[in-house]
């Protein structure tokens, strides 16, 4: 079984795809699966006989036959057993010839693997011997490179012995240099002891200077070595040694400022004049050379030690109480024999004491920096006490002057021929004089905006006005009678005159008067800014745009002697002045605010006014002396480049009011607990609301023009065509009865107030009332406003009113009544009207 086991298994190898050891072609092993498979389906027959002879021979003759002789290596085995003519009878005897053939073929094919193998064993010793030869040398190889490092080992620590020695030597010969240069800081200290024992040592003598830079440097050396043994020792020995120094350098300046301000003390004290100045600055810069030496070294060092920043200090307040000292007395008695002087004239004693101040910081200033390089802020202070006296002797008449023009001529000269003139051009110098005068300008202006309140309160909103203020038109008649008697004198000296008048600009009068009231202040306003230029020559445009008509107003071309501000009524005339002064003197959000109170103030007092002229004499001259006056407030008020509208904040309560309603009504959740208690409800929903509005006094100008021009306006219709507007509203309500349908309606012809007579009658009246008021009512606008274009866009909406009832009247005649009665009535036509007005521009 195991000999057909391993028959098995080699016949399976002869296509193995790895070994084959008989490689099969195509039609071989199609030939093979075509038999296996037919052997498996097709049982061999039962008439057969097992042991006929010559069957199995044949079959396997036919097979070997089949088989290729150059690719089986069975074909040979075939070939051999058919020439010897050996018969297989039985399977028996094929497998065991098939073992036979194994057998042989297993030999043969071992027999060139043993040829081989026994080449490989002679090659084996062979090696053997080679290998055995080269280990022998390699061990002679070993013992030659052992006594070679050997040798190199003893070679190597040679040359390391001697490199380390000159390294050693190397190392020490820097040491001891090093030692010994470190030691020179040591042995400095005996040297500078000695130099410093020697009576012959000053600190203004050749050797000073290298000698404080050699303590230096050796301070210096021993504060960044704190790891020596005597550090402790040393640091303090150089630190004594520095002390002296600087304690003989702060002596001599000391000395030196001392000696100065006793020489001059006694001569200044027996004859205090002005020449005290000249003595004050010449013995110190004397002296400042000496001293300017030592602090130049002192402030390069200043980093190096404290002591140095102390002795500077030192220094620094030893040379401002003398200054202190000599200064002071004679200060505060320049000061005190100014105002002693300008008693009365406040403007020249500010501006002589402060050029005086001014000058006292300069030369200080330059004569600080005749002994020190480097500023401080003591001499900031020592000014500002300086200039403290003329504070302390300008304080107290600043804050008692009255008068609003000595205030802003305060705030001029302080505002800008001190900050801007010399503060700007010198700023480094005047910082302590810089503060002072803003000081002295905030109470200047504080002082001002206080006068002003007042002054509002007083003189603009409480004026009660003399007869002849509110004398309209009587003062413009008597003003319109001179200039035209001076016309005429004009017109007969023209001809002996040359025409050098034709080409003057044609500036507004109310724009010069200002001028001429500003022109005193503005002398003294040199460098004022254009924009105040601006408001003292701006040319008159008018009124600006009439609200409601949407023209504008224009300026005539000539003067008019109600546009002189003597016909101004003096409220207007001092809130003009009085903005005019604010404006150059104060901050702008000031005078932002501070404007709101004037300007309401004066349309008030105008308003005041406005009502006794119409008690005194008519509703149009009232309301032409308040439009009058309110053009020139919205006129002059242009000029001013701030907004005149304020942002104002309060409270409204309103939420509060209706949260504590509710917490009265909810009184049964007081004490509950949760979201749901009421004061909590009270707390977060009762806070007043913090409302923010704007304030604008052009506004209220222009809606207090507005509401003047209206009632004008409605004025003049009125009276022009009462009777005619009477019958239009009986008329209407006539018309409107029976129109519901409750009741007939009425015929307007039948009604006793609409007869054919009674409205010749109205028409006939309203003709002559037109014909008469129409010329009353241009003369006066003539009087009052002086320009044509006003009295064109105020008059136009009477006439457009006044045509619109004739229109209305004529609509109802032809409504209803006949030809015949239209024809009594005789209403007039739109051309007859204009007619009727034709006194209009």
């Amino acid at each position: 079984m195991a000999s057909q086991k391993a028959l098995r298994e080699k016949l399976s190898q002869w296509d193995h795809k790895n070994s084959t050891m008989s490689p099969l072609n195509d039609l071989q092993r199609d030939s093979i699966m075509e038999l296996t498979t037919h052997a498996s389906s097709r049982p061999l027959p039962l008439e057969l006989p097992l042991d006929e002879p010559g069957s199995v021979s044949q079959k396997l003759s036919m097979v070997g036959m089949s088989l290729n002789t150059e690719e089986d290596p069975f074909a040979e085995a075939f070939a051999s057993l058919e020439m010897k003519d050996e018969k297989i009878n039985n399977a028996q005897q094929f497998f065991a010839w098939i073992n036979k053939v194994e057998s042989k073929m297993e030999e043969d094919e071992e027999q060139p693997y043993k040829v081989y193998c026994d080449q490989l064993h002679h090659y084996t010793q062979q090696c053997q011997q080679v290998l055995d030869e080269v280990s022998a040398a390699l061990d002679h190889l070993t013992d030659l490179q052992q006594q070679y490092v050997h040798v190199s080992t003893k070679t190597n620590a040679l040359h390391e012995a001697c490199e380390q020695s000159m390294n050693d030597q190397t190392q020490l010969v820097n040491k001891a240099e090093a030692i010994s240069s470190k030691l020179s800081y040591f042995n400095e200290l005996e040297r500078i002891n000695q130099k410093l024992s020697s009576p012959a040592f000053s600190v203004t003598s050749e050797g000073f200077v290298p000698l404080l830079s050699k303590l230096d440097e050796c301070i210096a050396h021993i504060a960044s070595n704190p790891n020596y043994k005597e550090y402790e020792l040393f640091k303090t020995r150089f630190h004594q040694c520095l002390s002296k120094v600087l304690s003989q350098v702060k002596m001599t300046v000391f000395n030196t400022l001392h000696q100065a301000t006793q020489q001059v003390r006694p001569k200044t004290a027996v004859n205090p004049s002005e020449n005290a100045f000249t003595l004050f600055y010449g013995k110190f810069r004397t002296n400042a050379p000496k001293i300017k030496v030592l602090m130049d070294q002192v402030e390069q060092r200043l980093g190096k030690s404290p002591e140095y920043q102390t002795l500077l200090d030192d220094c620094h307040q030893c040379y401002f109480q003398q200054r202190q000292q000599l200064l002071g007395p004679s200060i505060l008695q320049a000061v005190t024999e100014l105002a002693s002087k300008h008693v009365k004239d406040h403007c020249a004693l500010v501006r002589s004491g402060c050029a005086f101040m001014a000058h006292v910081c300069e030369d200080e200033h330059q004569l600080f920096f005749h002994f020190f390089s480097k500023p401080t802020e003591g001499l900031d202070k020592m000014l500002e006490s300086l200039c403290m006296s003329l504070y302390d002797v300008l304080r107290p008449l600043i804050i008692h002057v009255n008068h609003l023009e000595t205030l802003a001529e305060l705030c001029g000269i302080l505002k800008n021929e001190m900050l801007q003139d010399h503060v700007q051009n010198n700023p480094d110098e005047l910082g302590a004089f810089e503060v002072l005068t803003r000081q002295m300008l905030e109470d200047v202006q504080e002082r001002l905006v206080y006068r002003t309140s007042v002054y509002v309160q007083t003189d603009i909103l409480s004026y009660q006005p003399a007869p002849g203020d509110l004398a309209y038109p009587e003062k413009l008649e008597m003003m319109k009678s001179i200039a035209e008697s001076l016309k005429e004198e004009e017109q007969q000296s023209k001809s002996d005159t040359p025409k050098d008048s034709d080409n003057e600009s044609v500036d507004s009068a109310t724009s010069k008067e200002v001028e001429h009231i500003n022109e005193k202040s503005s002398s003294i306003q040199d460098g004022q800014n254009d924009t105040s230029a601006a408001l003292n020559g701006r040319l008159f445009t008018g009124a600006g745009e009439l609200l409601g008509t949407g023209h504008s107003i224009r300026s005539n071309s000539s003067t008019s002697p109600a546009d002189l501000h003597g016909m101004w009524y003096p409220t207007v005339r001092r809130t003009l002045v009085c903005l005019s002064k604010l404006y150059r003197c104060i901050d702008r959000s000031i005078f932002q605010g501070l404007s709101q109170e004037i300007l309401q103030c004066c349309i008030q007092s105008l308003v005041t006014a406005s009502d006794s002229i119409i008690k005194k004499k008519s509703e149009v001259d009232g309301e032409l002396f308040l439009i009058k006056h309110l053009l020139i407030l919205r006129e002059q008020i242009a000029p001013f480049q701030v907004e005149f509208a304020i942002k104002e904040t309060s409270l409204d309560f309103t939420t509060t009011r209706n949260a504590a309603m509710g917490l009265l009504n909810k009184k049964r959740r007081l004490f509950s607990l949760g979201s749901n208690n009421a004061v909590l409800e009270f707390l977060l929903e009762g806070a007043p609301l913090v409302t923010e509005y704007y304030v604008d006094s052009k506004k209220d100008v222009d809606n207090q023009l507005k509401k003047t021009c209206e009632g004008f306006i409605k004025h003049c219709t009125h009276v022009m065509t009462l009777e005619l507007t009477t019958f239009l509203s009986k008329a209407e309500v006539v018309k409107n009865i029976g129109e519901d349908g409750d009741s007939p309606k009425v015929s307007l012809r039948t009604q006793p107030f609409a007869s054919p007579e009674k409205m010749r009658d109205i028409v006939g009246v309203t003709n002559k009332q037109i014909k008469s008021l129409v010329s009353v009512i241009f003369y006066k606008m003539s009087l009052y406003l002086a320009n044509k274009d006003t009295e064109y866009i105020l008059f136009r909406p009477v006439k457009s009113n006044i045509q619109q009832s004739f229109q209305r009247f004529e609509a109802l005649v032809k409504e209803n009544y006949t030809e015949e009665d239209q024809q009594i009535i005789g209403c007039p036509s739109a051309e007859q009207v204009n007619l009727l007005l034709s006194a209009s521009p």
